[in-house]
């Protein structure tokens, strides 16, 4: 990345509102952050400060009720809804908190990261992945063959298989123990070593600590 290219992921002027019954809840104020490859990108703050919110909105998985989305300098928030679907396939990978809805049940290891490429129109299949994880001796497994660590950092390298413009995990930690977490930090970590964009969501000191930007939101508004 030189000096003049955009940064992978970014937003300015994030608002968003979900409707209720007779009114509107405010989710997130203001919000702008941008999030660059080679380095962790965390998302901090108690539950209900609208993190989750903005991962999906990141994510192109949820619309801002205003503001904007940028995908390596592409306004996605003005995407019609086909573009933003192509974007999030070819563009974006998304980790969900629980490990196992990450995986398909019938693919292996390896049939994983070669979907993810297919998908995303590359080349080899992301197998130097499983190498920087630690999961080489896992390429024939299924998910099921797997502890909730190891589907966690395979849900990981699917995401990155590719080289999406940015991946982007929710809570990844969350439902793993101790030493599972760790592992998953140092995966994290990793990734940005290889040159992606990672963006995490997350409650976890772990995974703030492998953090090279921390934003803190509070009442849906950055810190």
């Amino acid at each position: 990345m030189t000096p003049n290219d955009p940064p992978a992921l970014s937003c300015s002027g994030i608002t968003h509102h979900y409707p209720a019954s007779d009114h509107e809840v405010p989710a997130l104020h203001e919000v702008a952050l941008s999030a660059a490859r080679g380095r962790v990108t965390a998302l901090v703050g108690p539950s209900g400060s609208g993190k989750s919110t903005l991962l999906r909105i990141l994510a192109c998985l949820e619309r801002p009720t205003h503001g904007t989305v940028e995908v390596d300098g592409v306004d996605a928030t003005a995407l019609s809804a086909r573009r933003r679907r192509e974007l999030r396939r070819h563009r974006l990978g998304y980790v969900f908190q629980n490990p196992i809805d990450n995986l398909l049940g019938y693919l292996t290891v390896e049939e994983h990261l070669g979907l993810a490429t297919r998908l995303r129109r590359t080349g080899p299949s992301g197998g130097e992945l499983l190498d920087a994880l630690g999961l080489a001796g896992r390429r024939t497994h299924h998910p099921r063959q797997l502890s909730g660590g190891e589907q966690q950092r395979v849900a990981l390298a699917f995401a990155a298989a590719g080289d999406p413009s940015a991946l982007l995990a929710d809570e990844p930690t969350a439902q793993l123990d101790r030493a599972s977490a760790h592992l998953v930090g140092a995966a994290l970590h990793q990734l940005a070593a290889l040159g992606h964009c990672v963006v995490v969501a997350t409650h976890d000191p772990e995974l703030t600590g492998v953090a090279d930007d921390v934003h803190e939101l509070v009442d849906g508004r950055i810190a």
